[in-house]
């Protein structure tokens, strides 16, 4: 028996009503059910509040869950890869990077002396996620010779967005500063960034490292930004601002799509086209803006990834976003 045959089967006891006869209807009243979901009143479009959204579809556009049925799973797989990194590389060294209990960054370290150093900042709708997650990535870094950092620092409930930003631009200076006394190479620092990170990572590479740090210009040399926020008009408008306190001084200090004088160093933006609408005009615009400031090293599009899928490439030199995490840092 063929597998076309197997699908085939009978299931009503022989009755002439197949297995694909029933996945074709049940497939048909799916669709029914939606088309009259969508002419119904009840799911009217609203006025428009950004664009051509409604307040239910902005909301939705910047609620991941929607669009990613799997986020459950991935981010299970995040954990539990991390911990199958720990076992292979051991535990890092968590060092301080600031007054706070939180401010404090784990060090996987390579063997290479004089080494590299990525700084990862981890999503998480800046209200979620813990350093410690993010480790899935670290293999890829240490093996090709280069130190992977990745940082804890608090939620926007708990210090509001603009503390988010000063503290993870913070961390990549304490890294700047320090970086020699983990066998890491100063002058050779990048930052990457997922998602709410990606956010952050955008307001890391427009710092102003001499101005307030007394750091060179170029205290980062290479950036990678993966399905972030770098305008922050739309995401205002949209739910999110139900916990995060917008006003219009966040609003502009924290896009750094509008500071792209202040950035030094060439820029990755990646994403995936299975996102939300408004994550993939996020990354496309500030693709754009980049490009026409000369930053754009390239603009990787993840073709049937999702908003969490993107980033586990990260882990693999052969994914998408490893391989080129590695040529932007001249590794491998």
């Amino acid at each position: 028996m063929t597998l076309s045959e197997a699908g085939d089967k009978r299931v009503d006891g022989g009755r002439g009503l197949t297995r694909r006869a029933l996945l074709t209807g049940a497939a048909a009243a799916v669709i029914a059910t939606r088309a009259a979901a969508q002419s119904s009143p009840a799911t009217a479009k609203g006025p428009k509040v950004f664009l051509d959204y409604d307040q239910a579809e902005l909301d939705r556009a910047y609620d991941q869950r929607f669009w990613a049925p799997n986020i459950e799973h991935v981010i299970k797989r995040y954990a539990l890869n991390s911990e199958a990194v720990r076992a292979r590389l051991g535990p890092p060294r968590t060092l301080a990077y600031g007054p706070t209990a939180i401010e404090t960054l784990d060090v996987y370290p390579t063997t290479r002396a004089n080494a590299p150093v990525m700084v990862f900042l981890h999503g998480g709708a800046w209200r979620t996620g813990k350093a410690k997650d993010y480790a899935f990535a670290a293999e890829l870094f240490v093996r090709a010779g280069a130190h992977y950092v990745a940082p804890d620092f608090a939620t926007a409930m708990e210090v509001g967005l603009d503390g988010m930003v000063a503290q993870v631009r913070r961390a990549v200076a304490w890294v700047g500063k320090n970086a020699a006394t983990f066998g890491g190479d100063p002058n050779r620092i990048y930052v990457g960034g997922h998602s709410s990170g990606g956010h952050l990572a955008g307001n890391v590479l427009v710092t102003d490292w001499a101005r307030d740090f007394g750091l060179p210009a170029t205290a980062v040399k290479g950036g990678l930004v993966v399905s972030g926020m770098y305008d922050l008009k739309a995401v205002r408008l949209s739910a999110r601002s139900s916990y995060v306190q917008f006003d219009d001084r966040i609003e502009h200090e924290l896009s750094s799509q509008r500071h792209l004088a202040r950035l030094a160093c060439p820029v990755i933006v990646a994403y995936g086209d299975l996102e939300s609408p408004e994550f993939q005009r996020q990354s496309r615009e500030f693709a754009d803006a980049v490009r026409w400031a000369r930053r754009l090293e390239s603009l990787i599009v993840g073709q049937a990834y999702n908003h969490f899928e993107i980033i586990e490439t990260l882990a693999n030199p052969y994914g998408l976003l490893g391989r080129a995490a590695l040529a932007q840092m001249r590794l491998g």
